[in-house]
């Protein structure tokens, strides 16, 4: 049984199709998706554009390597670019956000000429064999050791510890704007901004994991943006093509004029890359980040009224929401998948993450409000 799954009984929901913020199993119930698989579908499931833009794109040419111009290809670089925050000029495309940090972290010491790697305790940047050096937790490492070494540890939000590993041996920092798989930890003000600082002094690569932050997740496009941050690599993946597996790397010009030979074979394939510039073009056209924004802010403080002291925290920013439980996350995603056609995702041992399209509206908000109220704070439930 795959941590994957959501179960009934020991067999998981099989789900048949999806629209907008729902997914259908096969007997025909309907369960809202909270958890967007990890945030993979920011305009919902289905979209038309993207559909439309698939579609028209695999009856036309399915697949050509890089080595020749497509428009699609070249419509998603410009769309990403675009979409990114200011000095990020040049972009380069994969299949998935555990090879757009691999990337990153092979730009980041080729350009700098360097080896060492900072990252985060309780950082998640993927599961290759580079990615998966700078991902804190050992269960995901141990079995597959020993990793690509000269990788150092700090406490994610401790500006000092960041600021005194950094040095003129480092390559890289990495970082996520806001941990997902560690917890949804939203770091201290100032934090990125001293890692801004640190590299630039000490001539390092300051990289962004916003594989799981991005694509407007949390009020703008880039969750750097909240903090006024611009990395020197940016990694994105899961919605950047709202479903498709597709990756991307975004990164300034002294990077990408220093960078050794990378490719892969799959890079920006005609039809990931139709998805793609579908995808950044409808959630800015539609204004996407600031409805998440907006309705972020009503969900968390309603969640905050009618939780209570029955949690410990509810944090995030936007549509990236972590509720800290006084009990397993497991079992509160379980029994709201089985009891209220919800699906929530865990973030740990103790917190539920919610990650739901952003194409959610308020009633819907309120629908998950009102069925983890009941689950995690019956009595307040009954006493109101």
């Amino acid at each position: 049984m795959s941590d994957h799954d959501f179960i009934s009984g020991s067999k998981p929901i099989p789900l048949e199709r999806g629209e907008g913020p729902s997914l259908y199993a096969k007997d025909g119930t309907e369960y809202l998706d909270a958890g967007a698989s990890y945030a993979c579908t920011p305009l919902g499931h289905s979209h038309p554009a993207v559909v439309e833009a698939v579609q028209e794109q695999v009856g036309e040419l399915t697949f050509v390597d890089s080595s020749f111009p497509v428009e699609s290809r070249e419509n998603a670089y410009a769309a990403l670019v675009a979409s990114a925050p200011a000095g990020l000029e040049s972009a380069w495309f994969c299949n998935s956000g555990t090879e757009a940090n691999e990337a990153a972290l092979k730009f980041a010491r080729s350009a700098t000429g360097n080896s060492k790697i900072i990252a985060a305790t309780r950082s998640f940047h993927g599961r290759t064999m580079g990615s998966l050096a700078a991902t804190w937790k050992d269960a995901y490492k141990k079995p597959f050791e020993p990793l690509a070494g000269d990788v150092e540890f700090v406490p994610y939000g401790d500006s000092e510890e960041l600021a005194e590993a950094v040095d003129d041996e480092t390559a890289a920092v990495i970082l996520e704007p806001i941990q997902g798989e560690g917890g949804i930890n939203v770091p201290p003000a100032g934090y990125l901004e001293t890692a801004r600082e640190r590299t630039e002094e000490a001539g390092a690569a300051l990289v962004f994991d916003e594989v799981q932050t991005g694509m407007g997740r949390t009020g703008e496009m880039w969750a750097c943006q909240n903090a006024g941050v611009t990395p020197d690599i940016l990694t994105t993946a899961k919605g950047l093509g709202n479903g498709l597996p597709v990756g991307g790397v975004v990164v300034r010009d002294w990077i990408a004029d220093g960078a050794a030979s990378h490719n892969a074979t799959f890079s920006g394939g005609p039809v990931v890359t139709a998805a793609v510039h579908a995808t950044i073009s409808t959630l800015l056209e539609e204004e996407w980040p600031a409805h998440a924004a907006e309705l972020g802010e009503y969900l968390t403080s309603e969640l905050e009224a009618a939780l209570g002291e029955e949690v410990r925290e509810v944090r995030g920013e936007g549509l990236l929401v972590g509720i800290e439980l006084k009990r397993g996350s497991n079992r509160v995603a379980r029994d709201l998948a089985l009891e209220h056609q919800i699906l929530a995702l865990p973030a740990g041992r103790t917190v539920l993450r919610l990650l739901p399209p952003l194409v959610i509206d308020e009633a819907e908000a309120d629908s998950i409000v009102a069925a983890l109220a009941e689950i995690v704070a019956p009595e307040a439930q009954a006493e109101s």
